[in-house]
C-alpha cells in the first residue's frame, strides 16, 4: 500500500471490478484512451490488474477519509520503447482538485525509491492538455511526440536524478 496526504494506492482485488468497469466505461474518462472499452474486455482488465507480468504494478486509488473510488494509477513497461511508463485514469468528479497530481508524484517517487528505476514516463495525447499539465507540474519534460493510434502523442520523462524536485 501507498499512501498520500488524501490517498491510499491499493493493490487490485476482485472486489474492485465495478469501480474499475465504472472507469473504463466512462467516455470523459476514455477520451483520449481510444473510448470506453467493451463491457466484455473489463474482465480481462481486472485479470491483468491481479496477476502483473513482471516490472507491473497497478493501483486502486481511493480518498483516505470516505475510502471513495477515485481511479487507478500503474506503472509498466511502454509498449513501444519498453521504458517503465506511469499511466493513471481519474473519475471526472475527482479532476481538478489535485488528486491525480498527488498520486502520480507518489508513484514516480515509489518508482525510483522503492524499484530504483532510472527513468519514468509518461505518453498522453498532444490534445489532453489537463494530463500534460499535470505531468509538467511534476517537472517531467517533453522529450518526444509521434503519431499513433490516430492522434498525436507526447512522451514526457523524469530521470531519478531529478526527484528532488518532486519532494
Amino acid at each position: 500500500m501507498l499512501e498520500t496526504k488524501r490517498c491510499l494506492l491499493n493493490t487490485v482485488h476482485e472486489l474492485d471490478y465495478e469501480s474499475i468497469k465504472e472507469l473504463y466505461l466512462n467516455e470523459e474518462v476514455r477520451k483520449y484512451l481510444g473510448g470506453p472499452r467493451e463491457e466484455e474486455s473489463i474482465r480481462d482488465v481486472l485479470n491483468d490488474m491481479l496477476h502483473p507480468e513482471e516490472n507491473c504494478w497497478y493501483w486502486i486509488v481511493k480518498e483516505k477519509e470516505t475510502k471513495a473510488f477515485l481511479g487507478v494509477v500503474s506503472l509498466d513497461p511502454n509498449d513501444v520503447n519498453k521504458d517503465i511508463e506511469v499511466s493513471y485514469q481519474f473519475l471526472p468528479m475527482y479532476w481538478g482538485v489535485g488528486y491525480a497530481t498527488e498520486v502520480v508524484q507518489a508513484v514516480i517517487q515509489y518508482g525510483f525509491r522503492e524499484l530504483h528505476l532510472s527513468k519514468v514516463i509518461a505518453v498522453t495525447q498532444m490534445a489532453n492538455i489537463p494530463s500534460r499539465k499535470l505531468l509538467e507540474r511534476l517537472r517531467m519534460k517533453l522529450i518526444q511526440t509521434y503519431y499513433r493510434f490516430g492522434a498525436e502523442q507526447a512522451v514526457y520523462s523524469i530521470e531519478s536524478t531529478e526527484i528532488i524536485l518532486l519532494d
